[in-house]
C-alpha cells in the first residue's frame, strides 16, 4: 500500500474531530456570574452587583447593565466594573456583560448589537427572581459598547433568531461614554456597517419612544466629532426627548475610564447619579466618599484596547 493511500485509509477510518470555542467566567470579586446566551460556540456571561441590603424575595429595584468598548474588536466586561460597584452602592442592581467581539468569535457588529439587546431582554426575563423591576432597566456603555447600548436603544430588528420579542429589548434610559452611535458615511466604522446600515446606526434611527440619554465625550475625541454629538442631542431635543450632553475641554477618546489622568471619571460618575436621580431611579444625593474611593483605584479598566 502506498503512502498516498494510507493516509486516505487513515482519514476516513478516524472519527470526525470539531473545535467548539469554550468560555469560562472571568473572577470579578464580589459579582455573580451567569450565562446569558450561547452563540458563534461559546458561553456569553453576565455579572451581577447587589446592592448590600437587597432582598430579590421583596425588592423590585432598577438595574443597569453595562457593555465594554473596544472597537467590536476586542475588550472585557472589567471596564465599568467600577461604575457597577458605585451605582450598587447607591441601591440599583447593577451589570456588566460579554458579548461576542471580532478577535474571540470573529464577530460582526451586527451580532454585538444582537448581543445587548439579548442582555437587557435577559434581565427583564429574569427580574422577579433578581429583585428588579423590568420597567427600569438602563443600558450604558462606552465606544462601541456605547454602540452596542444605543443600538439597544434606538434600533428596531438586528436579532438573532429565536429571541422571545414578546420581551422588549429597548433600555429605559441610556449612559453613554464617547459612544460610536453615528455610523453614517461620515461617522464611525461604516465601512463594517454598510450591510447592515443604516438600520444599525442609532442617530439615524431616532424617534419618539426612545429613552433619555446622557452622554460623555471629550472635545479632543478623534472618532466622535463634537457637533455629530451635539446633533444628536438636538435631533432628540426636538422629538420631545430627555437628552443631556457633557463635553469635557481637551479630552481625547477614552477620557471616563478610571484611573486615566487627569481624573474625568469621578465627573462623569457624579453627573450619571444626578441623570438617574432626576429621572427617579436613584435617591438622596451622590456618595462623593465612595466615587473618590473608586477614582483612586486603578484596575484592570484602565488597560489598552478599552475605549
Amino acid at each position: 500500500m502506498n503512502r498516498l493511500h494510507l493516509s486516505l485509509l487513515i482519514s476516513l477510518t478516524l472519527p470526525l474531530v470539531t473545535t467548539q470555542a469554550e468560555t469560562t467566567a472571568l473572577k470579578i470579586s464580589g459579582a455573580v456570574a451567569e450565562v446569558y446566551k450561547k452563540a458563534s460556540g461559546d458561553d456569553l456571561y453576565i455579572y451581577r452587583f447587589d446592592p448590600a441590603d437587597h432582598d430579590p424575595a421583596k425588592d423590585k429595584r432598577p438595574a443597569v447593565v453595562f457593555f465594554f468598548g473596544g472597537g467590536w474588536n476586542g475588550g472585557t466586561p472589567n471596564q465599568f466594573v467600577p461604575h457597577s460597584r458605585y451605582l450598587a452602592s447607591r441601591g440599583l442592581v447593577t451589570f456588566v456583560a460579554d458579548y461576542r467581539v471580532k478577535s474571540r468569535q470573529k464577530a460582526t457588529p451586527n451580532q454585538c448589537v444582537a448581543d445587548g439587546k439579548s442582555a437587557v431582554r435577559w434581565i427583564r426575563k429574569n427580574a422577579d427572581r433578581l429583585g428588579i423591576d423590568p420597567a427600569k432597566v438602563i443600558a450604558g456603555g462606552g465606544s462601541a459598547g456605547g454602540h452596542v447600548a444605543a443600538a439597544a436603544g434606538f434600533c428596531d430588528g438586528l436579532e438573532d433568531e429565536g429571541e422571545d420579542l414578546s420581551i422588549s429589548s429597548k433600555p429605559a434610559a441610556m449612559l453613554l461614554f464617547n459612544p460610536v452611535y453615528d455610523n453614517g458615511p461620515k461617522g464611525y466604522g461604516n465601512s463594517r456597517v454598510t450591510e447592515w446600515f443604516p438600520a444599525i446606526s442609532p442617530a439615524h434611527n431616532i424617534t419618539k419612544d426612545d429613552p433619555p440619554t446622557i452622554v460623555f465625550l471629550g472635545s479632543k475625541d478623534s472618532l466622535i466629532p463634537v457637533s455629530t454629538a451635539e446633533k444628536f442631542r438636538d435631533d432628540m431635543t426636538a422629538l420631545g426627548l430627555k437628552s443631556e450632553l457633557h463635553v469635557y475641554k481637551g479630552a481625547p477618546h477614552g477620557f471616563f475610564n478610571q484611573g486615566k489622568k487627569p481624573d474625568h471619571f469621578s465627573d462623569t460618575v457624579l453627573k450619571t447619579d444626578q441623570f438617574l436621580v432626576g429621572l427617579g431611579y436613584l435617591s438622596g444625593s451622590a456618595d462623593k466618599e465612595k466615587i473618590a474611593e473608586l477614582a483612586g483605584s486603578k484596575s484592570a479598566a484602565s488597560k489598552k484596547g478599552e475605549k
